[in-house]
């Protein structure tokens, strides 16, 4: 296990370096975390609407239900009928009861629809920040930075304009170089001894 977490240590404190290095691949990052938060705040939101719009219809349907049993025992009274008006009376006061609980849910919602609205604003208001940071950072950035090496990034993540192995590839050529001329050297040392 020693080996593995020195080398998640040593992977670890190189990313950050190459971070450091290259702020504008932090603040793309962070602007890309910010578009899934926005994103998801807003199938919270639609979520939101649809579980209100679904309460609304059950709070009108409760309260016609109401109104059907005030009628029904008031009717009943007229008619003397207390045996029916009792029950039906009962009937209205939990017809009542689950309305005000709809009520109640209907607010709880509309509460958490203002706050998630609230923070998809300050998201906004951040990734526009992010934004701004982040065309300053490519407008500064050095020519030694690390798009220089043929890489690009997109929404997507790193781009390579050389396919993996590509001869094209100056990066690739270069390596190979090396290690060719590092075999050469091996052999004549081997050839030596």
């Amino acid at each position: 296990m020693g080996v593995f977490e020195d080398l998640s240590s040593f992977l670890e404190g190189r990313l950050e370096e190459f971070m450091a290095n290259n702020p504008q691949l932090e603040l793309q990052a962070l602007d890309d975390n910010l578009r899934d938060q926005e994103d998801e705040t807003m199938r919270l939101l639609a979520d939101l609407k649809l579980r209100e719009k679904k309460l609304q219809d059950e709070i009108l349907a409760t309260a016609q239900e109401v109104q059907r049993w005030h009628e029904r025992v008031e009717k009943a009274k007229r008619a003397n009928r207390l045996d029916l008006a009792q029950p039906a009376e009962e009937r209205e006061v939990v017809l009542l009861r689950q309305g005000n609980q709809l009520w109640g849910q209907m607010e709880g919602l509309k509460q958490r629809t203002y706050q998630t609205v609230e923070l998809q604003k300050q998201i906004q208001a951040k990734r526009r920040e992010v934004q701004v940071k982040l065309s300053e950072a490519q407008v500064n950035r050095s020519p030694r930075s690390f798009d220089t090496t043929a890489r690009q990034w997109d929404s997507a993540g790193w781009k390579q304009p050389y396919p993996p192995g590509s001869a094209a590839d100056p990066l690739e050529q270069a390596f190979r170089k090396w290690e060719m001329d590092d075999e050469i050297d091996q052999l004549k040392r081997n050839m030596g001894k």
